[in-house]
């Protein structure tokens, strides 16, 4: 199985309906590993979740769905499918996962929550990011950059990843979405001027 033995003691909230954890995952060499559960008027939705102390997790809003970015994202999918009957999306071309998914997606599908995803190609070519349209707008970005302790922000290790160059296309393109509010799988969310932070990143790198 997938799923990390670390437990995130808490949850913080970011933004009104929305919070994030995050363990230091030994999975993949102790590096933060986040997740986020983000509350709308259609319910609240887990993404890419870790696992979250119990008491912690209660203390949210009972998700009803549980959505991948990617196959090597399932971290506790499946524990938390058992435990709270929320149904788990995995992209339809990702590789078999641990478990069936009740669900698959596609590019520019609606998913629950009233989010839209979208492939993000570089770290490899099922990955998918997905937005929440509201005020402010909130993108979950998969993979493509990460956020160290001061909060700035990186690419990822291009060693991981497929095809660097794509990553650098997908990460241009964020930069035409409707967003004010940036959640990462690895780094705390950026609330401050997140396309900023990527024009820095890009502008580094370059």
């Amino acid at each position: 199985m997938t799923e990390p033995r670390e437990i995130a003691a808490a949850a913080e909230e970011v933004a009104p309906g929305l919070w994030t954890w995050s363990i230091s995952n030994s999975n993949i060499g102790g590096h933060l590993s986040s997740s986020q559960a983000l509350l709308t008027r259609e319910g609240c939705v887990l993404i890419d979740p870790v696992r979250l102390d119990d008491a912690a997790l209660g203390a949210l809003p009972r998700p009803t769905a549980i959505l991948l970015t990617a196959r090597c994202h399932q971290r506790a999918a499946w524990r938390y499918r058992k435990e709270l009957g929320a149904e788990v999306w995995l992209p339809e071309d990702a590789a078999a996962a641990d478990e069936a998914p009740d669900h698959t997606y596609a590019d520019g599908q609606s998913l629950p929550g009233g989010l839209r995803a979208f492939r993000t190609p570089g770290p490899e070519w099922p990955h998918y990011s997905f937005i929440s349209e509201g005020d402010p707008g909130i993108l979950f970005c998969s993979d493509l950059v990460s956020g160290d302790a001061s909060g700035a922000l990186h690419f990822i290790d291009p060693a991981f990843h497929e095809d660097p160059a794509a990553t650098r296309r997908s990460v241009e393109h964020l930069l035409s979405l409707p967003f004010g509010i940036l959640c990462l799988a690895h780094g705390a969310p950026v609330v401050d001027d997140p396309k900023a932070a990527l024009r820095e990143v890009l502008a580094q790198s370059g």
